[in-house]
């Protein structure tokens, strides 16, 4: 953690709508004209698309059907958690980007599924901003939770978040549904072992919850809309959180233990600006007055 150099970071599984929260925090950095260095999870992995599904061939070979970008073999996560020290000491840093698809590509003139050349973090951002896999990462010997100043879980209900899971990769990306649910199959230990555990070290979680039937959710015509769904607020530490405020703003909202609170699932994006904007506002107080 650093008081000079802050560090946010968004953590959760593909499909969870991590991106949808990292959408909202640029609304408060460009609201409160604070320079963020944005740090997308994916440019962490170890392997490029083409290498990834050959390492994939080579592990089932070998008797592991459940290698996955969930786990810490196919991501750099010692080169994730040198980030966060330098960055945090110095502000300073090395990034790269990972190109997902044709329209990403384009402008550098590679294939779908590679990674830009590291380079050089932009000088002079107030703070930085990682969306991803493993922002609250920490094991035996790596601990990239510890470097993080603001930990965010973005965490729906399992069954919601394989159906958005189901619906993205069938509709955007084309695969079959048994292609998708032979990931979900195999992601699943890694998911288990090093993706819940993060969320037991965030500082605030958020938790959607669907108000209607995804029991089966590899039937589900549809995703849940937000109208559909409730969203859960966990603070791992509630002192300092005005919690009447919120509900004051809130319509709709509940407490239900003392460091949760319980919202309308449209009212998400505004309880983000609402929780979030005095902790950065905190944030940046902090690195002022540490200069």
């Amino acid at each position: 953690m650093s008081r000079k150099h802050p560090i946010i970071a968004v953590t959760g599984s593909s499909g969870a709508g991590t991106t949808t929260v990292m959408n909202s925090f640029k609304h408060i950095f460009r609201r409160e004209k604070i320079h963020a260095q944005i740090v997308e999870g994916d440019s962490f992995h170890r392997f490029d698309r083409l290498a990834m599904r050959a390492q994939m061939k080579e592990q089932e070979a070998k008797g592991n059907r459940h290698f996955s970008h969930f786990g810490p073999e196919a991501n750099l996560l010692d080169e994730l958690e040198n980030l966060f020290k330098t960055y945090g000491a110095t502000g300073s840093g090395k990034v790269r980007r990972y190109l997902h698809d044709a329209g990403e590509a384009a402008p550098y003139k590679q294939e779908p599924g590679t990674f830009i050349p590291w380079e050089d973090i932009e000088g002079n951002t107030d703070l930085m901003f990682y969306e991803g896999l493993h922002g609250g990462y920490a094991d035996d010997k790596i601990n990239v939770a510890a470097q993080v100043d603001l930990l965010v879980g973005v965490v729906p209900i399992i069954n919601l978040e394989w159906i958005q899971k189901l619906h993205r990769d069938q509709k955007l990306r084309g695969y079959s549904q048994e292609a998708v649910t032979d990931v979900i199959l195999r992601r699943m230990p890694d998911y288990v072992g090093h993706i819940c555990p993060q969320f037991s070290r965030t500082h605030v979680n958020f938790q959607r919850v669907p108000t209607v039937d995804t029991s089966n959710p590899f039937i589900a015509a549809d995703i849940p809309s937000a109208d559909e769904s409730m969203v859960v607020i966990r603070f791992a530490d509630p002192k300092g959180i005005d919690f009447p405020y919120l509900l004051s703003m809130l319509n709709g909202s509940w407490m239900t233990r003392p460091n949760s609170l319980v919202i309308p699932g449209g009212k998400m994006g505004i309880a983000m600006q609402l929780i979030f904007t005095p902790m950065i506002l905190k944030l940046m107080d902090i690195k002022r007055k540490s200069f």
